[in-house]
């Protein structure tokens, strides 16, 4: 568990060492998912084991699927239910996971049964109509029960839905996902036609099981066609790419810096974060890659003296958008100007990731400028520590805590508690590439 507060300070000889970082959360989210309505046992490795994926597996557990416990609790057997979920006995508790809610809904209105959904305060106040408006025109009964509009504790009405064409007003694998895990449980071809290419794990996993799914060559335009069969696979989830990006940064504004990140997920609609650091002149190695679906390997970053600034270009942002905050403690460090704009999502996020980065970083010394869709900074000038609000977001958390390894003073996060959905073992990845 981390620490509700936490604080470092200058990593005077920089940071060290190897470390395998936790399993990809949008991975582990869809493995427990698919796995729990397929037919057979399968066995699941280096599984995350946070309170997100958790809460997803235990969801799924509810509706019948088993899990028998490994050699460590990322490893297990995971045996479905052959597409014959049971109806839950009691409201699904999705925690603080966005993700998990927002997927799960999609097969849960598919299903033949009622079920209600709900999450912490956090998730209560994300909007949930980006995932309700596609999935009603389907024929989805769905209600938005939440103090917001729009928003969860989620009662869906299950019923036989109906195949559509759907164009995504907006880039997002969690609405994609959504639409085609429903249309997957739906009679006919549900096809989604999105702006740009988002994260493409659903459809990497959709091959992995043999479900039927078709890609356009654009990578645009995604169908299935359903209702399918799936039967289990075993399956070794990679590395986060978005975990192992605070490290990325911290080595790469730190002086003295040599770290590698074992297996490491490289999914070209994940690596953003290294195309952009590279292009601000970060030293990134990458060995030892391996492709079992979705591919992964070993990644060597260096302390780089001359980071520069850069524009993040608006078709980055979709598989970027994780990042941005601990990309802009980079562009902090950098010489020059930073411009990120085209990230209006970020405003509904665990915190308003653009207000609460924008606050931080000023509260460290640095020049920035707000914008209601991004942010740009003009990096070179030193920070100073400070204590700062992570506003119980884990990501703004970890990011802040990166900038404090490389400015004067120490540097303190308070509400960090929430690093857990994401990023169990933390703070002993920082002992262990500080010390």
């Amino acid at each position: 568990m981390s620490s509700d507060t936490i604080t470092v300070s200058r990593a005077a000889q920089g940071l060290h060492g190897t470390i395998t970082v936790p399993g990809d959360k949008s991975i582990s989210h869809r493995v427990a998912i698919l796995g729990a309505l397929s037919r057979g046992s399968m066995k699941v490795r280096n599984y995350l084991c946070s309170e997100d994926c958790i809460n997803t597996l235990r969801a799924m557990q509810q509706l019948g699927a088993q899990v028998e416990a490994g050699d460590c609790p990322q490893n297990f057997t995971l045996t479905g239910t052959a597409m014959q979920p049971q109806a839950p006995a009691h409201d699904i508790d999705c925690g603080n996971s966005g993700t998990g809610m927002r997927l799960m809904a999609g097969v849960m209105a598919a299903l033949p049964f009622s079920s209600r959904m709900y999450g912490d305060p956090s998730l209560s106040s994300r909007p949930m109509g980006r995932i309700i408006t596609p999935l009603s025109q389907m024929g989805a009964r769905i209600t938005a029960c939440g103090e917001k509009p729009g928003c969860a504790p989620l009662q869906i009405e299950g019923t036989t839905l109906q195949p559509i064409d759907y164009e995504l007003p907006m880039a997002s694998a969690q609405v994609k996902s959504a639409v085609l895990l429903a249309g997957m449980l739906t009679k006919g071809r549900t096809s989604v036609q999105q702006p740009a290419i988002t994260r493409d794990h659903t459809e990497r996993l959709f091959e992995h099981f043999g479900i039927p799914c078709t890609v356009s060559k654009d990578g645009l335009n995604i169908s299935v066609e359903g209702p399918v069969d799936i039967t289990a696979k075993d399956i070794t989830v990679p590395g986060d790419i978005s975990s192992a990006a605070f490290w990325l940064v911290a080595a790469s504004i730190t002086p003295g810096s040599d770290i590698t990140l074992r297996h490491v997920g490289l999914n070209p609609t994940r690596d953003a974060i290294i195309t952009v650091l590279r292009r601000m002149g970060a030293n990134i190695s990458i060995a030892n890659v391996s492709n079992e679906g979705e591919p992964y390997g070993d990644i060597t970053v260096k302390y780089t003296a001359a980071l520069k600034g850069t524009v993040v270009l608006k078709h980055e942002i979709p598989n970027l958008i994780d990042e941005i905050p601990v990309l802009a403690v980079a562009a902090a460090f950098a010489q020059g100007t930073t411009s990120i704009r085209n990230a209006g999502e970020l405003r509904v996020k665990e915190s308003d990731r653009i207000a609460t980065t924008v606050h931080n970083l000023r509260a460290m010394g640095a020049s920035v400028e707000e914008f209601s869709d991004g942010l740009s900074i003009n990096g070179g000038a030193p920070l100073h520590g400070a204590v700062m609000d992570s506003y119980h977001d884990h990501r703004i958390a970890m990011s802040f805590l990166m900038a404090g390894l490389n400015a004067d003073g120490e540097t303190t996060l308070l509400n960090c508690a929430n690093i857990n959905t994401s990023y169990p073992g933390f703070e002993e990845h920082l002992h262990a590439l500080t010390h």
